[in-house]
């Protein structure tokens, strides 16, 4: 209990503490956060950085987009249990139809 109630205390105490300089150093965090990003190199590597998304961007989408749609089809076959024939379609069902139960799923032990 003694352990509680001083976590309580340092809690309370390191919150009044922090409010009262929190806004000071928030504004001083802040201006140096100003002055840092309006360096001009900081801007021409901004800038540089930039212009280097623009030129890769649309292959670099590309790129995403097949290794999304491989893993797409990857994922579909292991949930079907097959792969895909040349049409790209996959068998729907994850269990071969049981013909005495018509349901699609293996047969219940008891089933006769």
């Amino acid at each position: 209990m003694k352990g509680k109630i001083t976590l309580l205390v340092g809690g309370a105490v390191g919150y009044v503490l922090g409010t009262r300089a929190g806004r000071e150093r928030y504004e001083q965090i802040k201006s140096q956060a100003q002055s840092l990003w309006g360096n001009p190199k900081v801007q021409e590597k901004a800038s540089q950085a930039q212009d280097l998304a623009k030129e890769k961007g649309p292959e670099m989408g590309q790129k995403v987009a097949d290794a999304a749609s491989g893993a797409a089809g990857q994922a579909k076959d292991k949930m079907t249990g097959g792969s895909s024939d040349s049409t790209g379609s996959a068998s729907t069902a994850p269990y071969p139809t049981s013909a005495s139960t018509g349901t699609g799923y293996p047969p219940s032990p008891t089933a006769g």
